[in-house]
């Protein structure tokens, strides 16, 4: 197991003073609550693309003063800086839900930057409700010398307004804790647009526009004498080559020796330099295939938000796109480094850190975060909990299980939805039950359409009628298979009442697998899942299957 790759369920605060040690980690990117005080509730995507029939919700955006966390906050801030300024916004905003938002924000705010290295960096990503009272805390926290940049990102198309301008951008805060900090050049592809307004020449080498070989001021040296009759110093300016072009043209350790004069003879001899009809200053072209495009600016426009359609749509209500984080992770951090999000939701930057190898921690309050975060892990790289990362903070015996329970019988369903790969929450519509808690698909069989699976978790006593009760629902959903999932032991009679809803017989080996199937918590503690097919997993069931006497194969149990 790679170090560093761990999910933790629970209060980031408490978290990361508990778990994450200083100068740990190299990348924070945080995406808190916004304080829109609303409800946020995901609305799951079939495996065909298809939006689901429930939704569950995910959190609530809306925060209540407390005065006991205000008062905590300022008696134990290591920051009296950091006080004072929470005691200002309190005296002059008033007590309610933004100073609540803030209150919240502030020691979480402090523990991230004590846990970063001093290479570190940190991007807050925000809306214009709450990112200007966000951005004086931070720089009390980091110093204000260590701003970067306030990132404004293009995050929806026209929005209207009663009354006022569209909002259609979020922002980012950028944050180094040091000045010494890991910064890599990014580029963003060119715009077909510009390509065809600035890159108008073309010849033998392809297209070309045509750069200035000179920068503004005045320098000492070779960049300020004359080359060939022009004196850049007499305009007030120097000869500014462009290296990694001389250095194509005679080599790196040639052009490390050559004075800027001897540099410009080789380009102009390689072809590179044109002189105008009209005045004296040479320019160079610079080929459109030797751009890798425009350095990343503080105004992203050119990644766009998930639409509705887009097959990396989870229903998450704050999921952000894949590529926006994949920006700022190769910006900010190499290979081998920890990124962190402490509000992780449904782990898109947890995503994006694993697919550039990177190192990672994820901090979620809610059992349906780590799940969702465990469904993307597992359905994109084929990762395992336990061997290819850790989860921390959820139950791992009966005990924790049966404690969960009795706190959140809500929480305790998700939790238990989340043992089985790949499989999400349910929630039916307001006022209905339909008897499913969860739901998968899988696909056996190229020439069809994924197959549903219909799940069902209880935490309390359970009977024969339980299981009767879910044939029912197993039969109306026309579902190929059902998972049940109980907390206490199957009776007997319960057995054989799943026994009687037959068998399916997939494809993939040829092996009969049971259609209602029962699993304890326990067994799925401990890796007893339930079976279902896949290449992998029935390779395998085959393999075990041809070992036994044919009559036992029906009942293989993986």
């Amino acid at each position: 197991m790679r170090a560093g790759n761990t999910l933790y369920y629970g209060d980031n605060l408490k978290v990361m003073r508990q778990h994450i040690g200083d100068a740990s980690v190299d990348l924070v990117y945080l995406d808190p609550p916004f304080n829109s005080q609303r409800d946020y509730n995901v609305l799951f995507r079939e495996q065909s693309g298809e939006p689901a029939q429930g939704q569950i919700k995910a959190f609530t955006d809306t925060w209540q003063w407390s005065e006991r966390a205000y008062i905590e906050f300022c008696e134990t801030c290591p920051l009296p800086a950091l006080a004072e300024l929470m005691q200002g916004f309190v005296r002059t905003l008033g007590r309610n839900d933004l100073t609540a938002y803030l209150v919240m924000m502030a020691p979480r705010l402090v523990e991230l930057h004590r846990v970063l290295k001093p290479t570190g960096s940190l991007y807050l990503h925000c809306d214009p409700t709450a990112s200007h009272y966000l951005k004086v805390m931070l720089d009390v926290i980091f110093g204000a010398r260590n701003f970067r940049n306030e990132i404004v990102w293009k995050r929806t198309g026209a929005h209207g307004g009663a009354k006022r301008w569209g909002p259609i951008h979020d922002v980012l805060l950028f944050y180094s804790k040091t000045p010494d900090y890991t910064w890599n050049r990014v580029y963003e592809a060119l715009d077909p647009d510009y390509i065809e307004k600035f890159y108008r020449f073309q010849d033998e080498r392809g297209r070309y526009r045509l750069v200035t070989l000179t920068g503004a001021g005045t320098t000492k040296g070779d960049s300020g004498m004359p080359w060939k009759g022009v004196d850049p110093t007499q305009v007030g300016r120097h000869w500014a080559v462009p290296q990694p072009l001389v250095e194509q043209v005679v080599g790196r350790e040639r052009a490390q020796q050559m004075s800027v004069q001897e540099k410009l003879d080789a380009l102009e001899a390689a072809g590179y330099i044109v002189w105008p009809k009209k005045g004296r200053v040479p320019q160079y072209k610079r080929y459109l295939e030797m751009s890798a495009g425009n350095p990343i600016q503080d105004v992203i426009t050119d990644i766009q938000p998930i639409g509705a359609h887009a097959r990396e749509r989870l229903g998450y209500p704050t999921q952000k796109p894949l590529a926006l984080l994949e920006r700022i992770i190769h910006a900010s951090s190499n290979e081998g480094d920890v990124v962190l999000d402490p509000f992780c939701g449904c782990g898109t930057a947890i995503v994006a850190a694993q697919k550039l190898n990177r190192r990672w921690i994820g901090i979620d309050i809610t059992h349906l975060a780590i799940a969702l975060i465990k469904y993307r892990l597992s359905d994109m790289f084929d990762l395992k909990e336990g061997v290819d990362y850790r989860v921390i903070g959820e139950p791992t015996s009966v005990e924790d299980a049966r404690a969960l329970a009795l706190q959140d019988r809500d929480e305790f369903q998700r939790w238990a939805i989340g043992l089985i790969p790949r499989a999400f929450p349910y929630q039916q519509k307001k006022g209905a039950d339909t008897g499913i808690d969860g739901m998968l698909h899988f696909t056996d069989n190229p020439r069809e359409h994924p197959k549903k699976v219909v799940i069902q978790v209880k935490s309390g006593r359970v009977g024969v009628k339980d299981i009767r009760d879910f044939r029912g629902v197993l039969e109306r959903e026309g579902a190929t298979l059902g998972l049940f999932v109980s907390l206490e032991p199957p009776t007997e009679p319960m057995l054989r009442e799943a026994e009687q809803a037959g068998y399916y017989k997939t494809p993939l080996g040829d092996i009969a697998l049971p259609r209602l199937q029962i699993r304890t918590v326990e067994q799925l503690l401990r890796g007893e899942g339930f079976a279902i097919p896949s290449a992998a997993l029935l390779m395998g069931v085959a393999q075990a299957a041809r070992a036994q006497p044919a009559d036992e194969q029906n009942a293989l149990d993986l």
